[in-house]
């Protein structure tokens, strides 16, 4: 089971309904695990932020660059996505909540076992603010 990870600057702030970032799943017999995100503010304006899981879609930001930290030519599956501009179907319950700090590099990393991921192109997981948003540095990092 490959580690794979992505990190960016969200574009978006998002808002209390469209996620700021995004991994979805496969569709392959391989399942998507999340070992970790990292989210830290990029600005001095404090806010709170939720992981939440996801049953669609919605219109995902501009896919972002996944990587492979084991292997050179191992091509990641799963997908990593900046700011939503249509909201997905969020799924009842909060994963994780935080407050960022008014100050750049505030943040947080929860760590985890393996936050599965359902085996569909539409399932997945999803960091949104709670009320108003910022702009942050976001990271994933999974196993599939």
């Amino acid at each position: 089971m490959p580690v794979c990870a992505a990190a960016f600057r969200t574009t978006g702030a998002g808002s209390a309904t469209l996620p700021i970032a995004s991994i979805y799943g496969v569709t392959t017999t391989d399942t998507v695990r999340v070992l970790e995100i990292g989210v830290f503010n990029s600005t001095v304006t404090a806010c709170q932020i939720q992981l939440r899981r996801v049953s669609t879609t919605g219109t995902q930001g501009a896919t972002q660059t996944e990587v492979c930290e084991e292997s050179l030519t191992y091509t990641p599956l799963a997908q990593v996505f900046d700011t939503h501009t249509v909201a997905p179907t969020l799924v009842a319950g909060i994963i994780r909540s935080a407050s960022l700090g008014a100050a750049i590099g505030s943040g947080v990393i929860w760590t985890f076992k393996g936050v599965a991921i359902d085996k569909a192109t539409t399932s997945g997981l999803v960091i949104i603010p709670v009320g108003t948003g910022q702009i942050c540095d976001v990271h994933f990092t999974w196993f599939e």
